[in-house]
């Protein structure tokens, strides 16, 4: 039983507590959440459509946490899911306008709900949830409804939806050479007036450089994220800042969420995090990303809490120009026994950096405060729900991973849901596209334990390594740091993988497992995830660029010594590696190359290798890609759906907090619309 009680006065969501709020002595039956790994009788798979499965993961380890710990979890997932209209709007400055209307139409509307075109309608609406916004959340393409103009618009103005209003969103929402990419990354364009990302308005890309040139002090040894928070726009001719705080863009959703963290803040664990909560609130407040650096300071010197999250505006993936950021968070709690594998890894943080196979000018000579840690989320949210990582590395400023280090988590139930989901379907990508028996063989036997061990190199160790020569910006890479930072941190842990290290630190259990990570990581990178692309368009998210870059310089640059021979077999294209210890030296001769391009800012040369190698996808290799995929019966995509965290109360007081795990996708959408409105 919980060992203290907490006053149900403290919870600060009643919209939500009165729907969901659990009393003890009623009989409802909760799932318990006290396995230390995913459950295989558990179903994953609740929900797909178009080329999407939703899938929902298990909080392992909840049943060992305090009352005061859930309390701190509890509060700190609300101050995550209020900022989920920040992220929608982010994404497109008409998401919000449009998600609305279909929340109307699917609560309101009272004709008929069947038919091919209600159901072509239904898996738009679910489509638009899943990106939070029109645009496809990974392949950043405007999503056109499968239903008719007509159909769509009869159901707009059925439900009380102005005339005028539908007479222009359905052109927004129909046209698709209107906003037709969320962010555009080709060179006959300029990127800022092409992308429909909501960070910039009526300037163009050369205007924002020069903007912030004007900011930048290359010398500073403290640079400030100048950009990271705000939106840029022209006002009477004039460039102009507007910035995401409290009295300013997204103020009242920002509002609500330092209401929630400084109720969270009575519950935690220690000192140091109500600091770091004062300090992010005081950020909120203001927007002086001075107090964005502190927080971070402090927030990354805290290893020793179970309970952590991530809330704020954190990484510029969605920015044409590399440098704005999306909202985000994520709420978690420490996984003991498998963090003992990351904590290893960051003991030796040292000696991986002074083996890196990069320039000695370029090495870290004291390695500080890398922390690594195996978590399970409770709660993710923003930009990384319902899609989400499955590592974390932050900070992300280069001089305070220099100065203070970094955290690196690898979240172990959305990884363990990924797998278990897997299982529990007859076919698999593995059975199509590897080669023979002895590669599936290999990779069943080793392939989710160097996964799992390449995305904490990744994270724990690939971010934070390197370090920027004297005078060089930290965004110098501009539009391409994204994949060009991806692809370094890949390289870093591929380089590894293969490291007789990793047998000596007892990571792998044998000097043959490396070889299903190499495996896996080359079929992916030039196969088999442009199932994930439409036929015809190009590779445009920094991750998928990343490994296509990765993977086709390696099978190129090996072609004389045929180290990755491209084979055919009954019409399918295969490729095998034929020499693993020279793939290996390919890694780190690219890996050294990347280190040079960041750490000197080498703009050109980083630009050269995106658009030779990341970019553009062999027609035919494409095409039979997505015919051998779509034959398995698979979806390309995959997201999450999160349990519901519920208080408990007997005599008036919260005596604990259960799990409860949903199934409904769609209802889930639905209820966040209702509760976590804030603009």
């Amino acid at each position: 039983m919980p060992n203290k009680t907490v006053p149900i006065q403290s919870l600060d969501n009643m919209r939500l507590i009165k729907a969901m709020i659990i009393t003890t002595g009623l009989g409802l039956v909760l799932t318990s959440c006290g396995s230390k790994t995913g459950d295989p009788q558990f179903k994953y798979s609740i929900d797909e459509f178009a080329d999407i499965e939703v899938l929902r993961y298990q909080v392992p380890g909840w049943d060992d946490l305090t009352l005061q710990q859930k309390a701190y979890i509890y509060h700190l997932s609300e101050a995550a899911k209020a900022g989920r209209d920040i992220t929608w709007d982010q994404n497109f400055k008409y998401n919000l306008e449009i998600r609305h209307i279909l929340e109307n139409i699917l609560e309101n509307y009272e004709g008929e709900r069947k038919g091919e075109e209600w159901d072509a309608f239904l898996t738009y609406a679910k489509r638009v949830f899943f990106s939070n916004g029109i645009h496809h959340h990974y392949a950043n393409d405007k999503i056109i409804p499968g239903c008719s103009e007509s159909y769509l618009t009869g159901l707009m103005l059925a439900v009380g939806t102005d005339a005028d209003r539908v007479a222009f969103l359905k052109d927004v929402i129909f046209n698709p050479d209107l906003y037709p990419t969320l962010q555009y990354q080709g060179t006959e364009k300029d990127l800022v007036e092409a992308s429909a990302v909501n960070f910039y308005d009526g300037v163009t890309a050369q205007e924002v450089n020069d903007f912030y040139a004007k900011m930048e002090n290359p010398s500073d040894p403290h640079p400030i994220s100048y950009g990271l928070n705000s939106k840029v726009v022209k006002e009477n001719g004039k460039v102009v800042e507007k910035t995401w705080k409290v009295g300013g863009i997204y103020g009242p959703a920002i509002e609500v969420i330092i209401g929630h963290l400084e109720t969270a803040r009575e519950f935690a664990e220690n000192d140091t995090q109500k600091k770091y909560i004062d300090e992010l609130i005081e950020y909120y407040k203001t927007g002086d990303l001075r107090m964005w650096d502190q927080y971070n300071v402090t927030w990354v010197a805290d290893t020793q809490s179970d309970v952590d999250f991530v809330n704020g505006f954190i990484e510029d993936y969605d920015d044409p120009l590399g440098r704005k950021a999306s909202w985000e968070g994520i709420v978690n709690f420490r996984d003991r026994d498998a963090s003992k594998r990351t904590e290893l890894i960051s003991r030796n943080a040292q000696w991986f950096e002074d083996h890196s196979p990069i320039d000695e000018r370029f090495k870290k000579k004291e390695v500080k405060g890398v922390s690594a840690k195996v978590i399970n989320v409770a709660v993710i949210a923003g930009d990384n729900y319902p899609a989400t990582a499955i590592g974390i590395n932050l900070p992300n400023a280069d001089w305070i991973r220099k100065e203070h280090g970094s955290k690196s988590v690898t979240i172990a139930n959305i990884t363990d849901a990924y797998a278990l989901a897997s299982e529990q379907r007859p076919k698999s990508v593995l059975s199509e596209f590897a080669w023979d028996q002895d590669e599936i063989d290999m990779c069943k036997k080793y392939g989710n334990v160097t996964d799992n061990l390449h995305t904490d190199l990744h994270e724990c160790l690939g971010h934070g390594s390197g370090q920027l020569l004297p005078g060089t910006p930290a965004n110098a890479l501009k539009e391409f740091t994204s994949t060009l930072e991806e692809a370094r941190a890949d390289l870093f842990g591929l380089y590894y993988m293969a490291d007789p290290k990793l047998v000596e630190l007892g990571l792998l259990d044998s000097p043959e497992a490396y070889k299903a990570s190499y495996m896996g990581y080359i079929r992916n990178g030039i196969m088999t995830q442009f199932s994930r692309v439409e036929l015809g368009k190009q590779n445009t998210e920094a991750h998928m660029q990343n490994r296509k870059l990765i993977a086709d310089w390696c099978y190129e640059h090996g072609k004389a010594d045929n180290v990755i021979e491209k084979k055919v077999r009954d019409g399918k294209t295969y490729f095998v590696i034929n020499d693993f210890e020279k793939l290996r030296g390919l890694f780190g001769e690219l890996l050294a190359e990347i280190q040079r391009i960041k750490s000197e800012g080498d703009y050109e040369a980083g630009k050269a290798l995106v658009q030779k190698y990341a970019v553009n996808i062999d027609p035919e290799l494409h095409k039979e890609v997505l015919e051998r995929y779509a034959s398995l019966g698979l979806k390309p995509y995959r997201g999450f759906i999160n349990p519901d965290i519920v208080p408990v109360v007997k005599d008036g007081e919260v005596v604990d907090y259960q799990i409860v795990y949903g199934d409904d996708f769609l209802q889930q959408q639905l209820q966040y619309g209702k509760n976590y409105r804030t603009l």
